[in-house]
């Protein structure tokens, strides 16, 4: 199970676990964090914002995080920068982003960020540039 966090496109946000995403299906379903026993969430992929695979959910308040490379450190993949349509910036790297495409994985360039990786839906961005 992975844990993660939906972000849609209207501003929902949906908490919990799934073991089924996967960028070529349409719908995958998301456990709730809060009851146990609780039916799974089924959530449509083209009415996200992006999905965050995290550490956890309740991260860390006092984190802010950075949207920019540490130089030291070695990036795997191409450097992106991920402008939404709802105007909140995301920088990483992906080894997979082909413009057109429905979405793509992220991996975030702070490496303090609660997020591990995280896909993108395309129709949600205003513009993706590498960086």
């Amino acid at each position: 199970m992975n844990k993660v966090v939906a972000r849609f496109a209207d501003g929902r946000i949906v908490k919990g676990e799934t073991s089924d995403f996967s960028p070529a299906k349409e719908i995958f379903h998301v456990i709730g964090t809060t009851a146990s026993g609780a039916k799974p969430t089924e959530i449509r992929t083209d009415e996200l914002k992006a999905l965050f695979f995290v550490k956890d959910f309740a991260g860390d308040p006092q984190h802010a995080e950075r949207n920019q490379f540490d130089d030291s450190r070695a990036v795997a993949g191409r450097r992106l920068r991920v402008t939404f349509k709802d105007g909140e910036v995301l920088v990483g790297a992906t080894s997979v982003y082909q413009p057109g495409r429905p979405g793509f994985f992220m991996v975030p360039a702070d490496p303090g960020s609660n997020i591990e990786r995280c896909y993108i839906v395309t129709a949600a961005t205003r513009q993706v540039e590498l960086i």
